[in-house]
């Protein structure tokens, strides 16, 4: 840890910003637990009570998560602001790629933890999902975003979900595009493939999770890429 004392005022963001700074430079990686508030404010030269209101802000940001009698830990390398510019820019096959990574994993995870709670949430999407098909357009998307969230929530793993989390804006934009090109006469958009994603989890089959999920997000792919 290489930490420089800082001069008075802001003392709050020029602490964040040294915190920060060894974040996205790498020398905290994901899920590093950071050094106790009284070593980083020796380091820093300021209060506890300083250090406290930096990872504040940093938590605000994305960065870091404070985990109640387990310490801090690094949540992610690049702030959400600077992850969703990212996103806007990237390419359509490109967010998909990282999509099919991110669910696909999420997916054999929540079959291998799942709990009876996490079980009954996921039916519970499905039947929302159901009803919604025969809703608006827009009930019906939310619903089937709250679906692969219940998914990837069920996995247990808060990295995952805050990565997912990021992809819901695009998520939400691609099954737009879809449903109004369908009409939401395709079978409802994939309902057997998401009724088999979820009895797939329930049964604690990751292998058979990872395939339909995998087979879902390629045929959206296929649907909206050319």
């Amino acid at each position: 840890m290489s930490l420089r004392s800082i001069q008075p005022s802001p003392l709050v963001e020029q602490a964040a910003e040294q915190l920060r700074e060894q974040i996205t430079g790498g020398a905290w990686p994901v899920g590093t637990k950071l050094p106790g508030e009284t070593t980083l404010a020796a380091s820093l030269g300021v209060g506890r009570s300083t250090v406290r209101e930096a990872i504040r802000a940093l938590a605000g940001e994305g960065l870091l998560q404070p985990r109640q009698g387990a310490g801090v830990f690094v949540l992610a390398t690049e702030s959400r602001t600077d992850l969703a510019d990212h996103l806007r820019k990237a390419s359509l096959a490109d967010l998909y790629e990282v999509r099919m990574m991110i669910e696909t994993r999420a997916a054999r995870l929540a079959a291998e933890r799942r709990t009876p709670a996490d079980a009954a949430a996921l039916e519970a999407a499905l039947e929302r999902r159901t009803r919604a098909a025969r809703r608006s357009d827009e009930e019906f998307i939310e619903a089937d975003i709250a679906l692969h969230t219940a998914v990837v929530a069920a996995a247990g793993n808060p990295v995952l979900t805050a990565l997912f989390e990021q992809f819901v804006p695009t998520l939400r934009e691609t099954l737009t595009a879809l449903v109004r090109s369908s009409g939401r006469a395709d079978e409802n958009l994939g309902h057997r493939a998401h009724a088999a994603l979820v009895a797939a989890v329930a049964e604690g089959n990751p292998d058979r999770a990872e395939t339909v999920v995998a087979e879902e997000i390629a045929s959206t792919t296929l649907r909206r890429i050319p």
